[in-house]
């Protein structure tokens, strides 16, 4: 029988992907949506948590489709309440938050799944299993995108705790995390803000490794989601946000479709409240905090949407 959730923030990445991912999957049963504005044909729809969560004590899962800044006060309300808690990347504003969260999840038997859509990209675990073993020589990512396409008037990614070009960026840190065989550390960051806004629209990083990032958040037409990675046994790339790999310039596996991550996160969901356990990996989130910290900060021209 499926296992009842709520969906709280039905914003575009709720409607797209979420809501899609849940109607499909024989876990999941969509009980209620939490939104001022969303709401969902056929669910029960509230505006405010605290009366969602106090009329539907049915509800045992609470999945957080919010901007980071709210999702601290949301997540701890659902752990509160006895709840299992599902959170959209980045898992938080920030990392003491998460860690916050982890603690009161595992003291009151919860599970806490802090969830990185880009990981669940079809070619990411090929691209994972091609490098296990091998020597990284070089890596870089190169990853472009139009703010205006993907985020049309939300000016909240702008804000503080909004993370700017790292929202999208944090993707491709997720997928670099995962694949390659050691860890690498940041050593230095260019990010560059509109004299207007509070968080960077480009960013440029260097890690250990011969690793490093170019993130812009001002390319319009074709948009671009690279990680390329030289190894003496020959090249890998992964194309289209990691759902594309090629060796040697050569397409192996994959498709330029996306459709497959939410799927993906909502069954590993499933089976982490079954086996009554968390994952709650912060590695993509520690490289943000650390270009925060160590970035070099440039000025460009005021940006509007």
């Amino acid at each position: 029988m499926p296992t009842k959730i709520a969906l709280v923030g039905i914003g575009k990445i709720a409607i797209d992907q979420h809501v899609p991912a849940i109607a499909a999957s024989p876990d999941w049963d969509l009980a209620a949506t939490v939104s001022r504005k969303g709401s969902v044909d056929g669910t029960p729809a509230f505006t405010d948590f605290d009366a969602m969560l106090a009329a539907r004590p049915d509800i045992p899962v609470i999945s957080l489709c919010l901007p980071p800044v709210p999702r601290f006060d949301y997540a701890q309300k659902a752990l509160l309440a006895g709840r299992h808690v599902m959170l959209e990347k980045p898992p938080g504003a920030t990392l003491a938050e998460v860690h916050a969260l982890q603690t009161l999840a595992a003291a009151n038997g919860l599970t806490l799944y802090a969830t990185w859509h880009s990981r669940m990209a079809q070619a990411v675990a090929p691209a994972k299993a091609w490098l296990t073993g091998k020597t990284i020589t070089r890596a870089h990512i190169t990853w472009r995108e139009d703010v205006r396409k993907w985020h049309p008037g939300q000016d909240w990614v702008f804000e503080p705790g909004g993370m700017g070009v790292f929202d999208p960026g944090i993707n491709a840190l997720s997928i670099l995390t995962e694949i390659l065989p050691a860890p690498v550390h940041l050593t230095a960051a260019t990010l560059t803000f509109p004299e207007n806004r509070q968080t960077p629209i480009a960013a440029n990083l260097t890690f250990s490794g011969n690793v490093s990032a170019e993130f812009d958040w001002r390319q319009t037409g074709p948009q671009t989601w690279d990680i390329e990675v030289d190894t003496p046994q020959g090249h890998l790339a992964l194309r289209m946000g990691g759902n594309v790999l090629e060796i040697d310039g050569k397409p192996i596996s994959g498709k330029a479709s996306i459709m497959g991550e939410y799927p993906a996160l909502y069954a590993v969901m499933a089976k982490l409240v079954r086996e009554q356990a968390s994952v709650v990996d912060l590695g993509p989130m520690v490289h943000v905090a650390d270009a925060m910290t160590l970035g070099q900060r440039l000025q460009s021209e005021p940006f509007f949407f």
